[in-house]
């Protein structure tokens, strides 16, 4: 009898081991009967549905006899409303409105030039002479005979006042020196284009040909002259910008080079976009009293296109967006003393972004208590607890 009760216990375990081999599911898999495989995945949906059901009264019970709760930890930041300007930054090089080269009107030896490098002038002052190959010979015996036929028509105007000789004689003698005078007119005219003068006030900055060279007409080089009075920087933007950058925006202009910033405005911004690269003029002043800045010079400029008086403004870090593309951050609700609270979901509509910060439009209000660190890793209804409240910078 001892020998045969292990021997029937022994024949009970290997014949639920069959039964339960039979049961697994690759042996009701490898049977390929649909009845079969629908009653074990039936079973085990039941079999899951008891277990998750167990789970939850032992969550219940570890969350009453346990006094630690297992709680996020965040940080937090106030909004505050504040002032926001949002900047544009982009690059410029300096113009100026009087900078020239200056070439002649006539063709000739360059005889003399008045000026030196660095030298200040005057507008219309002379800076340098061309030869005129003999034009003022020319004037000279113009003016011998401007002042015969003068004479001849004064008294030939005397005598017709006095209705002596006749009327062919006086317009013959008025003829003869209105002509002669035009000779003159054109010959000055001519003779004038061999000065070169300055076409306004300013510094000679290269005398670019030496004295004694032969020059041409519109194509020899002769004197660079500049004035660093009126300087601007003249900038391309892109189109999306036409209906914030006006006249009158405020520009911070910093030059690397020099190491120095201003403060100007946009003095114009043009009404044309240019197709090309879809991108308008503007223009800003330069203040140059110390007349450091130069033209060409490269500037950085940073134009203020917006601006918010009640701005609220939050990191880019903590908003994230949901499967329909709305945006949205989490803020901390009915914080008890002891820094808990509950995290809420809120949809929010963000403005312009400025550095690591943006502007939000809608969603939040000012002192909202807004979840910083941890922002990622919390969920919709979950107990956190704040560590500290932050300022955002």
């Amino acid at each position: 009898m001892k020998i045969i009760y292990p021997l029937l216990i022994v024949l009970v375990l290997l014949s639920s081991c069959g039964d339960a081999k039979k049961n697994s599911v690759e042996s009701v898999l490898d049977s390929n009967n649909l009845e079969k495989i629908r009653g074990k995945r039936t079973s085990l949906v039941e079999e899951q549905k008891t277990i998750d059901d167990k789970i939850k009264l032992l969550d219940q019970a570890i969350s009453r006899i346990d006094t630690v709760k297992n709680v996020p930890l965040i940080t937090t930041f106030k909004a505050k409303e504040e002032v926001f300007n949002h900047i544009l930054e982009i690059q410029g090089n300096v113009s100026t409105k009087n900078l020239i080269v200056i070439t002649p009107e006539y063709n000739g030896i360059l005889t003399n030039v008045y000026v030196k490098e660095g030298e200040k002038v005057k507008k219309g002052q002379l800076l340098a002479k061309i030869d005129d190959g003999g034009l003022s010979q020319q004037l000279a015996q113009l003016k011998i005979q401007s002042d015969l036929a003068k004479t001849t028509f004064e008294r030939q105007k005397r005598l017709w006042d006095q209705q002596i000789g006749s009327e062919i004689q006086f317009l013959q003698a008025k003829s003869s020196y209105d002509g002669q005078q035009e000779s003159m007119n054109q010959l000055q005219k001519q003779i004038a284009k061999t000065m070169v003068r300055a076409p306004f006030s300013g510094t000679i900055d290269n005398i670019i040909t030496e004295q004694g060279s032969v020059v041409s007409a519109g194509q020899s080089q002769l004197i660079r002259i500049v004035n660093l009075n009126d300087m601007y920087i003249e900038t391309d933007v892109p189109e999306r910008y036409i209906s914030t950058i006006v006249e009158g925006n405020k520009v911070e202009v910093a030059f690397p080079v020099l190491g120095k910033t201003l403060e100007t405005t946009v003095e114009q911004a043009a009404n044309f976009i240019d197709p090309t690269n879809r991108t308008f003029k503007v223009k800003i002043t330069i203040p140059n009293k110390e007349k450091t800045v130069k033209p060409n010079l490269t500037a950085r400029l940073k134009i203020n296109d917006y601006t918010n008086e009640k701005a609220l403004l939050v990191p880019l870090s903590i908003i994230s967006e949901n499967a329909d593309g709305e945006q949205y951050l989490y803020v901390v609700e009915d914080k008890n003393d002891a820094g808990e609270g509950v995290a809420k979901r809120v949809i929010i509509k963000t403005g312009k972004t400025q550095g690591d910060v943006i502007e939000v439009l809608s969603g939040i209000k000012d002192g909202e208590e807004i979840i910083q660190e941890g922002a990622r890793s919390v969920k919709e209804g979950q107990i956190v607890k704040v560590l500290t409240v932050e300022t955002i910078k």
